[in-house]
């Protein structure tokens, strides 16, 4: 079952040929797969990105993400995707249960009951002892996992996460990466990971869409078999040389 699918789809910002951030853009995303999404900065998967979540239309093409316009029906969306961006975004006046369970009392869950499923997913991660901490008190990679455990806490069906470990070091951003790829598959949600880095494309991806500008899907890999033929470092380069020439 394809839970995300983008034919045809592009994204023109000026009105000209040349402001295309993302054209003829064909993707799909089946439900249960993890899939890396990479490429160099303004190859279009911020543009990408936006459009998966509903925040701005296509100029061409369609998306349907579970079924729906996600910009056209926004609201049917509601709870249905989780997000980890890049910075933690959680709100500072909030402990980190309060930030855990903030989406589900935004859909007005019983205060008993956000709570407890806040702690469980606290305890997830690791961070059980930390609930009554305020954000300024917790380290980036503590910051990281109130911010994922936030995203898991509402049982959302699509984990959407934008280059949510780039600001740390990368010790912490290895073990995230397997946490969050551990609690993918445990809890059989379809992952979409937009990254910079290829390595970080292959620690976590099932499969690898490399994007070029203007924002469209180059090559694609699936990591297991990929790996088998290519070895870790020949799939990086062959990551690198569709992307380019450079990358991470």
């Amino acid at each position: 079952m394809k839970v995300v699918t983008f034919a045809g789809v592009s994204k023109r910002f000026d009105g000209g040929s040349h402001g295309y951030a993302v054209r003829n853009l064909d993707l799909h995303i089946g439900q249960g797969e993890l899939v890396a999404v990479v490429g160099k900065t303004g190859c279009g998967k911020s543009t990408m990105f936006n459009l998966l979540i509903g925040l701005i239309a296509p100029t061409d093409g369609v998306i349907r993400v579970l079924g729906s316009n996600p910009f056209a029906d926004f609201d049917a969306l509601a709870g249905k995707i989780g997000v980890v961006f890049q910075n933690d975004r959680l709100l500072p006046w909030r402990s980190a249960l309060d930030n855990v369970a903030y989406g589900l009392e935004l859909r007005h869950v019983a205060k008993e009951r956000r709570l407890a499923v806040g702690r469980d997913w606290l305890k997830r991660l690791g961070l059980e002892v930390h609930s009554e901490k305020y954000p300024h008190s917790l380290s980036g990679g503590m910051r990281q996992r109130v911010s994922i455990a936030r995203a898991f806490a509402t049982d959302p069906e699509i984990l959407l996460c934008d280059e949510p470990f780039s600001a740390l070091d990368e010790l912490t951003g290895a073990s995230l990466r397997s946490e969050f790829r551990r609690l993918v598959q445990e809890t059989h949600k379809t992952g979409i990971f937009v990254t910079h880095s290829i390595g970080e494309a292959i620690d976590i991806g099932d499969r690898i869409l490399v994007f070029c500008a203007p924002g469209h899907v180059a090559a694609e890999f699936a990591v297991p078999e990929a790996l088998r033929e290519l070895g870790e470092e020949g799939l990086k380069q062959r990551i690198l040389d569709v992307m380019g020439g450079t990358g991470a």
